[in-house]
This record gives C-alpha cells, structure tokens and sequence, in this order.
C-alpha cells in the first residue's frame, strides 16, 4: 500500500461501507465472469482493468450517478478513488468507456453470474445462509425510462394471463416497456421479480414486461431454490405453482379465496403466518428503490433494466453484509 492509499484510508475510517466491501469481497474471483462478459481475446492493447471499471460501476449504481458526474466523481472523492483503486496520478475512466463497458455486460449476459458470485462469498464468510428455511419471492413495478406517447387504458395488474399485446400498449420510445394498472395509477415499464432468503438477501432476479401476471413466473423464481419453503403472496396462488413445489419444497403460497368459497379460519391463521416472514422481500425492493434508484429504469430496454435490478440487488447485498462486520487496522491491511 502506497503513502496516497495509507493517507486516505487513514482519513476515511473504517467504518467507511466501501471499505468495508472492499476488505470482504475476493475482487479478483470476478475477472473470469467480467472477462467472459466483455468477450475479450487477451490479444492488442488493453485497457482498463476489467475490475476497476466493475467497482466504477458500483459507485455509480449505489449513488445514482451518470456517466458524466461518475467521471467527476472518481476524480475527486477520497473514498471512490481507494475503493477503485485509482490513485492520484492514474488516468480516470471517462463517461464513454463506462458506457461501453455497462452495455458490454449486457450483450454479454453476466450480471445474473456477478449476482451470484458475490451471493457465494458473503454464504463462505457466513453472512448468508448456504440452505436457507425459507426462499420469498415477489416482484415490484419499474418505471420505464422512456416517456409514454399517447394515454391508453392499460390492463389491470396481477390479472391471469398476459395482456393482449396492442400497439398502443407500448407506444413509446421502450419497444419492451408495457402498461400495466395497479390500484388508480397506470404505469409504462416492467416487473422486476427478486427471490430472497428470510435475512433479505436476494439471490435471483428476473425481469418482465409489466403487463406479464406474476404466476406464470413462479416456475422461473423457483428454479435453483435450495430452501426448505417457498413462500409467496396470493398472485402466485395457482394448481400449477403449488404442484411444481410438491417434492421439492413446502408450500408457502398464501391461500386465496374463490367465489362461493371465503378462506377457513385456519387458511386465514397460514396467510398470517406467512405476512410475518414475506415482508423481508418488500423491505429489499424498497432499500432498492430508495438508495440504488430501482424506481425508475435508467436506460431503456428489457435488458439493460434487468442489468440495473441485478445491481441493485448486489448493491442491497453488499450493504447488508458490510452492516454485519467491523473492520480494523489489522483486517484493512490484510485487504
């Protein structure tokens, strides 16, 4: 560690939450994932290591900012420029290469893969449970980056089946962005589906238009769940999703009730138990809304807002653990 690392880290302290994700996460077990994202050959000039420009990336998603106050950033915050690994007179990433290198993950399908790689190292530093009680699973509306261009009557939410697939439904810039109605308020974007385990961190994403009903989904959210019990709201209540748990899972699903058929006192005591452990997945959608700015699609298009999700779910992840443990001058050193 140089004299400019030693003085900032001395300055910022170590209760410092990048320095606490930077002295927890094994960085360089990301090469491989980002470099297979980037489809690089390891023939021609190089570039900026992969890796700093993933950490740029991070800072970017937990403080909401753009390509170029990101660049600025990284030029002047004591705290961005140690956990990047920049130092005083290395060259700084500009807005078009974080650009290109976020749309490069996309093309290249990876953030799925970081997600689950940064949800393997908090499980082997026993911040997470390996085989949880219990998986939730729910999803939240986004809102599309792109401005809608004519009023329509959108489709009301958690109807089964999918919308019928008008034009008007999804005349705007987004060509994957749908309507959806939810209570009074219309809403142009998508669904984003999180699993989590009963501590809140998620381990799966998945990303829909909004129009899409939450139960067809079920078969995907549940697909790699290591939990003894799913658990799930009323809109996933369906024959299909309870007898795809069956050998495999318990049944969390709360039950609903149907015309000439009001829910038993005992169907209504499970449905109690049950809100008692779902609320953990409301609780990560709203630290995902509130501080990485999951409430508004960034950029426009199904892929590239599944991207976002996944970083705010590795964002949510990475605040949680690091609230979890206290550096100390001898744990920062050994980072």
């Amino acid at each position: 560690m140089d004299l400019f690392f030693r003085e900032a880290a001395d300055r910022i302290g170590f209760e410092d939450v990048l320095s606490k994700i930077d002295a927890l996460m094994n960085w360089r077990t990301f090469s491989s994932i980002l470099t297979r994202g980037l489809g690089r050959s390891g023939v021609g000039p190089q570039g900026y290591d992969p890796l700093v420009l993933f950490k740029c990336l991070l800072i970017g998603q937990w403080h909401g900012l753009s390509g170029p106050k990101l660049e600025r950033a990284l030029k002047v915050r004591l705290d961005f420029m140690l956990f990047c690994g920049l130092d005083l007179h290395a060259s700084v990433p500009d807005e078009t290469t974080h650009c290109r290198f976020r749309n490069a993950l996309v093309k290249g399908g990876v953030y799925d893969d970081l997600l689950s790689e940064v949800c393997r190292q908090i499980e082997e530093h026993g911040l997470k449970m390996k085989e949880a009680e219990a998986a939730i699973i729910d999803a939240t509306l986004i809102e599309s980056a792109a401005r809608p261009r004519s009023h329509i009557e959108p489709p009301q939410d958690r109807a089964e089946g999918d919308a019928p697939d008008d034009p008007e439904l999804h005349f705007s810039a987004d060509p994957d962005a749908r309507w959806v109605k939810k209570g009074s308020k219309s809403t142009l974007g998508y669904k984003g589906f999180a699993r989590t385990d009963e501590d809140g961190f998620v381990d799966k994403v998945h990303t829909t238009p909004a129009n899409r009903a939450e139960s067809p989904e079920f078969a995907t959210m549940i697909d790699g769940a290591s939990a003894q019990r799913v658990l799930a709201d009323k809109a996933y209540a369906s024959r299909a999703n309870r007898a795809a748990l069956k050998g495999k899972h318990r049944d969390g699903i709360m039950r609903k009730a149907a015309r000439g058929r009001p829910l038993r006192a005992s169907e209504k005591r499970f449905n109690r138990l049950i809100s008692k452990q779902r609320f953990r997945v409301e609780q990560c959608f709203g630290t995902m809304k509130r501080l990485f700015g999951l409430h508004r699609a960034r950029y426009v298009g199904r892929a590239k807002t599944h991207a976002q999700l996944a970083m705010a779910a590795i964002g949510q992840n990475l605040l949680k653990a690091a609230n979890k443990i206290t550096l100390t001058r001898q744990t920062q050193a050994i980072a």
